[in-house]
């Protein structure tokens, strides 16, 4: 009877976890002078669609005014030969960003290494620039908590996701929850 009452409680656990709503994480509406775009797959050398929403949202925020840098962090995924950081910054020059203003990070392969890895790219003078991460609205909750803990002065401008990307969100909440009783190792899983 034991082992069927761990279950059933396991089963109960997973429930709750997928009924509860990601937690809404404020959006800015002055984005900081330096944008972080989080890195999402490339598929040989063209943006995902999930990438291209968050690489649009970075044009349009410069196009608004007031964004001075923009630094676009993603490594080379498996049997890729291209990085999410060199790909995005591409993109951006050619929707009109000045290729001068945006730098990559083309090492990390998770949240937490987008952010370590990009963290030389957000210094000014012996200075850390706050900055506006650009993700998606099931990413955001994470993605900010991670930053904080890792030191960033960071709020979120973020994108939607569709509706049928439940596997993404369930993925982000166990992720967050991981993060939550872990602590910002977990997010090193990703």
């Amino acid at each position: 009877m034991g082992s069927s009452v761990l279950a059933l409680l396991l089963v109960a656990a997973a429930g709750l976890v997928v009924a509860l709503p990601l937690p809404h994480i404020r959006q800015t509406t002055r984005p900081q002078a330096t944008l972080l775009v989080l890195g999402a797959a490339q598929y040989n050398g063209r943006p995902s669609p999930a990438f291209r929403q968050r690489l649009d949202r970075a044009a349009a925020l410069y196009r608004a005014g007031g964004v001075r840098h923009i630094v676009v962090s993603g490594g080379v995924g498996t049997g890729d030969r291209y990085s999410e950081g060199a790909v995005g910054r591409l993109y951006l020059a050619r929707s009109g960003v000045p290729l001068s203003l945006i730098d990559a990070e083309t090492r990390s392969r998770t949240t937490l290494e987008n952010l370590q890895n990009s963290r030389p790219l957000l210094v000014s003078g012996d200075r850390l620039m706050s900055v506006t991460l650009v993700t998606d609205e099931a990413h955001a909750p994470r993605a900010l908590a991670l930053a904080r803990a890792s030191g960033l002065k960071a709020d979120v401008s973020s994108v939607a996701v569709g509706a049928g990307h439940w596997r993404y969100r369930l993925r982000e909440k166990l992720a967050l929850l991981a993060y939550t009783v872990l602590g910002v190792e977990s997010g090193q899983q990703e």
